[in-house]
């Protein structure tokens, strides 16, 4: 699932980049700035997040040449 959709809706902004709040009449408008997806209303999903620092950690600590002599 996650090389095929790495991408996930932000549960906290339910998606939208942004905390709905609601008027004193009820409706609904913007409010902050979503911390959690940084307003972008898509976060990265776990599994893709544990694979992407699992293959940078392998990559630098592979790709240093060292001469044994």
């Amino acid at each position: 699932m996650c090389a095929a959709s790495p991408w996930k809706t932000c549960r906290r902004c339910d998606g939208l980049g942004f905390q709905l709040t609601h008027t004193k009449r009820g409706k609904p408008k913007s409010g902050k700035h979503c911390r959690r997806c940084d307003g972008h209303g898509i976060r990265i999903r776990l599994g893709r997040h544990l694979w992407n620092r699992w293959t940078r950690t392998y990559r630098d600590g592979t790709s240093t040449a060292r001469s044994t002599r």
